[in-house]
């Protein structure tokens, strides 16, 4: 029986979770199957960039902060999931060796009106390194149940996954690559995606072990009713696929004899929400569309992008989306 509901979270209350050292070679591994950017992938590449050293992926560092959640609280706790993130702010690098802490505080909690049995609690994190710096900041709602309710239970899938479309590969390019000459309102297709339920275990396993990601049996008996992924697993694969069409792009103007933009870090993003569950064997189409640009005051040759992006299932239901920004030279 979890000892932690809804009833236990007091607003004003904090608590530390972790420490846990990341490895050059976690970076590494992480990067290079959700966020093959250069200065996450390649210590060499990384002196020439933006940065100027290998950094984690930030998807990394949200993954982080999710297992020190776990670990520290949730897994003794009646958390049925989160709807979404309110925020991330990726303040400072995380490089190899860094020791990171996450300072929880508790903002509210609210029973839910229209079901009895659960609750949610607003929460604000702070991910910091050894040296007590803020890397990251993240604010969001966890739903709990509450104590000695009765169980709350999802149907899962409505119906079996329909067939997977046709796979499309997304187009070469679909802009000049240089910030100057993107076009406001414009959409990449990014291609899609299938969850598989061995792979949504995997992820879970290493970074968000709940119950309804790692568990078949277990996840029946859950809100949502069925084998789900990890939101964070649903945002790293976006990911994933929009690195993959990023190197796309460089290679088609390599090809036409041009030399390609380079893109720095993102400084974090907002409103991502999480509709819908991505249950094992649905098929995810991702698109980002760009919703401003603007020049750096701080940083010659360099602006800001800003993008919205979006994932629909295999039928037509739109189960993921997020405002997000990056470093464009």
């Amino acid at each position: 029986m979890p000892r932690i509901a809804f009833e236990d979270f007091l607003p004003g209350a904090t608590r530390i979770l972790g420490p846990v050292t990341v490895s050059k070679d976690e970076i590494i591994a992480f990067a290079r199957e959700y966020d093959a950017q250069p200065f996450h992938v390649d210590e060499a590449a990384a002196k020439e960039s933006f940065i100027g050293t290998l950094i984690a992926s930030g998807w990394h560092s949200c993954c982080i902060n999710m297992r020190l959640l776990a670990d520290g609280l949730l897994l003794d706790s009646t958390s049925m999931g989160a709807p979404g993130i309110d925020e991330v702010k990726w303040l400072k690098p995380v490089r190899p060796g860094d020791a990171l802490r996450s300072r929880m505080t508790v903002l509210e909690s609210r029973p839910s009106n229209s079901r009895p049995a659960l609750g949610f609690v607003r929460f604000r994190f702070e991910l910091m390194n050894g040296g007590d710096e803020i890397v990251m900041t993240q604010a969001n709602t966890i739903m709990f149940g509450r104590r000695d309710a009765e169980p709350v239970v999802g149907r899962g899938p409505s119906a079996p996954a329909a067939p997977p479309p046709p796979r499309r590969e997304p187009p070469p390019v679909s802009a000049n690559p240089y910030l100057d000459d993107l076009v406001v309102g414009e959409t990449d297709e990014l291609g899609s995606y299938t969850f598989e339920a061995d792979d949504i275990i995997r992820f879970a396993r290493q970074f968000d072990p709940q119950r309804f990601h790692v568990d078949p049996v277990a996840a029946k008996n859950s809100l949502f009713g069925g084998l789900c992924a990890s939101g964070w697993q649903t945002a790293a694969v976006w990911m994933k696929l929009l690195a993959a069409h990023r190197e796309r792009t460089r290679a088609w103007a390599r090809a036409q004899g041009e030399t390609p933009a380079r893109l720095g870090p993102s400084p974090g993003f907002t409103n991502l929400k999480w509709f819908k569950p991505v249950y094992a064997g649905d098929t995810i189409a991702y698109r980002t569309t760009l919703t401003g640009k603007r020049p750096s005051a701080s940083r010659p040759g360099w602006g800001m992008a800003t993008h919205h992006n979006t994932g629909v299932n295999q039928n037509g239901e739109e189960v993921f989306s997020f405002d997000g920004a990056v470093f464009w030279e």
